[in-house]
Parts: structure tokens; sequence; C-alpha cells
């Protein structure tokens, strides 16, 4: 089935030497895979640098702030036409590269594992995940950590 989940990966310059595009494309293959998401599905992972995020953030959203992963639903329950192609087009995940290196340093772990864990928080929000309130919150958290492959804390 991930044969029909079409997963676009981005990774702007100083990340691209870090980051293995066709691991965080098959990550998010199989998130979407035991997410039981229908296919054909697409989505795009792109990395790029804080500023653009933060631009994003503003424009799109009103927050005039750096964060560590948007993500932008092109779902068509939320108000899209669907596509006549019958592709599920989910939308965009965008990854602050620089604040993921940050948060990768604070944490003691690779920026692989934080690009991976963003990508993930990402991909759950497309799917209709939040953490809006302390049940959601732990509720996505622990997904975002079985999927990963972690136990939650």
């Amino acid at each position: 089935m991930e044969a029909e989940y079409e997963v676009s990966v981005s990774i702007d310059s100083p990340w691209e030497r870090l980051l293995d595009a066709d691991a965080l494309a098959a990550l998010a293959r199989r998130v979407l895979a035991e997410e039981a998401v229908a296919p054909p599905a697409e989505v795009s992972v792109v990395v790029t640098d804080d500023e653009t995020v933060r631009d994003l953030n503003r424009r799109h959203l009103g927050l005039d702030e750096p964060t560590d992963v948007l993500s932008f639903s092109l779902r068509s329950s939320e108000g899209f036409v669907a596509p006549p192609d019958g592709v599920n087009h989910l939308g965009e995940v965008i990854v602050a590269g620089s604040t993921a290196e940050r948060q990768a340093a604070e944490a003691g772990h690779s920026l692989a594992e934080e690009a991976s864990h963003l990508v993930v928080h990402g991909l759950l929000h497309l799917l209709g995940y939040d953490h809006l309130s302390g049940e959601d919150e732990r509720r996505m958290r622990a997904r975002e950590e079985a999927l990963l492959g972690r136990r939650a804390h």
C-alpha cells in the first residue's frame, strides 16, 4: 500500500547534507499507512530556514513568531474541493531547519531524530490531531511516540 502514497521531500541547504530525504519520505509513507489514510494520497515535506517558517506563520496563521513545524492542510473536508484525479492531497509539512537543530542539541539527539519527530507531528496535524486541550495533547503525543517507535513519557 505504501506505493500508493506520493511523498515529496524538499530539503534546503544546509540541511540537505544533514538529512536523508528518502528516509523522511519513507517515514511519512509509513505514518500514512499506519494511520489508515485511504490511497492514493500525497503530501509534501519541506525543510527550510527559520525566517521562511516565521513568515509563513505570520502570513497564514497571524502569529509573528518562530515555530518548529507548520502544517497546511489541503483536505477536502476543510473547505477545499476534492480534485478530479481522485488523489487525496493532504497538504504540506514545513520544518524549520535551524530550530530543529537547536531542539535536537537541547534534547541530546540527532537532527535526523528531531526532523523525524517534527515530520510525524506535522503529519498528525494534517490528519486531524491537535494539542489544544490536555487530553488532545496526551493523545497526540502518545501517537507520535508510537509512530516513532518510542514509549510515551
